[in-house]
């Protein structure tokens, strides 16, 4: 935990709720042990999708469907998602949560590793969120850059990993330091790349919102 327990627990206190539908996914995916975007995450979507509007989104990482369903729920513009998966077996769950909310049309899921699965998109997206393998995002990167449009939001979850960017590497268990090396590699990239204005946040795992300038 990043921010005080007791802080983030009266913040999400004050969270005004979402759909069923989203509500019962989320409760789901929590009692089968998979990942989904914390509510502090949550929140800051839906607000940078109501600032932005964006219509081309690209999720890399689509779990089971949660946090698709639920940009294109906030959305305040009919948009397209393209949502990318390597984890063969929450992608038939995926497809499964987005056919039986009638999003199948809307929200095109690409299975495959992103890098590779990028590498065959060419259409720019107005916003981006990367939420898959946390070592993988440096390497996602050049991919990420020539997709996303100028004036474009990019949007990275889980970068402070619970806290332990902070620590040296040989503090953080030996199963991790690859991963320690990589993210704290990408965070020093998105913070100095030219194209780029970004700020890293303590929200949920840590998150960071990029803005790429106008030419």
């Amino acid at each position: 935990m990043i921010v005080e327990e007791r802080l983030s627990t009266y913040i999400n206190s004050l969270d005004s709720g979402k759909p069923c539908f989203l509500l019962e996914l989320e409760e789901e995916a929590h009692k089968n042990h998979v990942p989904v975007i914390r509510r502090e995450t949550q929140n800051l979507l839906r607000l940078l999708l109501a600032m932005n509007r964006p219509k081309r989104i690209l999720e890399v990482g689509t779990a089971v469907g949660f946090s698709a369903l639920l940009m294109e729920y906030y959305n305040p513009v009919s948009c397209k998602i393209t949502t990318i998966e390597n984890y063969a077996k929450r992608i038939p769950i995926a497809r499964e949560n987005f056919m039986r909310n009638g999003k199948e049309n809307v929200i095109q899921l690409l299975e495959g590793d992103a890098a590779e699965v990028m590498r065959g998109l060419d259409e720019p997206y107005d916003f981006i969120f990367m939420d898959a393998a946390k070592g993988q995002y440096i390497h996602f990167l050049p991919e990420v850059m020539r997709l996303l449009c100028p004036g474009g939001i990019l949007v990275s979850d889980n970068v402070l990993q619970d806290g332990d960017i902070l620590e040296s590497r040989f503090a953080v268990t030996r199963r991790n330091r690859t991963i320690h090396k990589r993210m704290r590699e990408y965070l020093y990239e998105l913070t100095h790349m030219e194209e780029l204005t970004t700020c890293v946040f303590p929200i949920g795992d840590g998150i960071t919102i990029s803005l790429r300038r106008q030419p």
